[in-house]
């Protein structure tokens, strides 16, 4: 049965039934010529066997072994051989043995490719198989790092005589060179390298000469200022390192609207006709600005640098505690700045002392009473 025997009603609703599987068969009976057979009442999926004096395990290397059903079957038949007889083949780092046509008693050594054997067949000796061993030939270390580039494969252990690597560079940069590179009489063959590339920029009152998607690392791009925007000659761009590098601007006596500020807002203040030309910032509620300047101007099509709302802090009732001060009844907040409270008086020292709550642009910093 898979899931619970008992099942309940909740709120009008049975749970979830439980199924009824068959029951796996179980593996036949087992038993070994020349050996003994053991199985544990509580596991006859596994079985444990040994061999009878001058008897071994077929599959060598110990005196006992054993056997588990999986599925209706067993992992393999227990056998017990002579001594004199050699069993199983022993395993291969790097390779496999063959049985050998002409004689039993050898096998026939395969190694992978990359890897050689100082010999072509192993023996048995009076019951026991010669090791064999598949040793890397000649072969690459591992493969060169690549700035801002990776392999797209998992690490081998060994790179052998003509394998190969695939690199792929980073977004925003271009692979320069063979991606595909091969290990060639232990020496890596020249890798790619990964060179930034710049992304079409953004066209303001300006027309690009020649347009594209991507740029190459200090390719160099020109344009052309529009009508109105003529005030400046014909410029160019160079690309460097995935930047945009350059000081060339459209300008024009037109003015676009005015910047916006985070948490603030402009009041009209100067025009040109129907444009606005000046203005005057003003924060939100408990915010306030980063310079004394509220007045900005627009001058050639340009707006002077917009200031910035500094944010306030929150100051509640628990930052009072433990601090010797008299505490505050309800939260409120602290605009960007400083603010000082009286300590208890210090009779020991016949002076006042102060807390001094510093806002930084929303950030609290808190100086115990001194």
């Amino acid at each position: 049965m898979n899931g619970k025997s008992t099942v309940f009603c909740r709120n009008g609703i049975w749970e979830e039934t439980p199924t009824c599987e068959a029951k796996q068969r179980s593996c036949r009976d087992l038993s070994v010529e020349n050996g003994l057979i053991y199985s544990h009442p509580s596991n006859e999926e596994e079985i444990f066997y040994t061999c009878n004096t001058g008897y071994k395990p077929f599959t060598g290397g110990n005196w006992w072994d054993s056997v588990t059903c999986s599925k209706g079957s067993w992992s393999e038949e227990p056998r017990c051989i002579r001594e004199e007889e050699c069993g199983a083949f022993p395993s291969v780092h790097h390779g496999k043995l063959k049985q050998s046509l002409h004689d039993r008693g050898t096998a026939e050594v395969e190694c992978d490719p990359g890897f050689i054997s100082t010999q072509s067949f192993i023996t048995c000796i009076r019951g026991t198989w010669e090791k064999p061993v598949c040793e890397v030939g000649e072969h690459c270390d591992i493969p060169p790092k690549v700035e801002n580039a990776l392999i797209t494969s998992k690490p081998e252990e060994v790179y052998v005589d003509g394998s190969s690597v695939t690199y792929a560079c980073q977004s925003s940069f271009s692979l320069k060179g063979e991606n595909i590179v091969f290990c060639r009489n232990g020496i890596w063959e020249e890798t790619p390298t990964c060179e930034a590339k710049c992304q079409k920029p953004r066209k303001n009152f300006m027309t690009l000469i020649k347009e594209k998607e991507e740029y190459d690392n200090k390719e160099v791009l020109r344009y052309k200022c529009i009508e109105p925007y003529n005030e400046i000659p014909e410029g160019q761009w160079i690309c460097e390192n995935g930047e945009w590098s350059g000081a060339f601007v459209c300008m024009s006596k037109i003015c676009p609207p005015p910047p916006y500020v985070e948490n603030g807002d402009y009041i009209p203040s100067g025009y040109d006709g129907n444009e606005i030309t000046m203005v005057y910032y003003t924060c939100q509620s408990h915010y306030v600005l980063n310079e004394r300047q509220r007045y900005h101007k627009c001058v050639n099509g340009k707006w002077e640098t917009p200031p910035k709302c500094l944010k306030p802090c929150e100051i509640t009732p628990e930052i009072f505690e433990g601090h010797n001060v008299e505490p505050i009844p309800e939260k409120f907040y602290l605009p960007h700045g400083e603010k000082r409270y009286n300590c208890k008086y210090s009779y020991s020292e016949m002076r006042w002392k102060y807390m001094t709550l510093t806002c930084s642009d929303g950030k609290l910093t808190i100086t115990p009473c001194q």
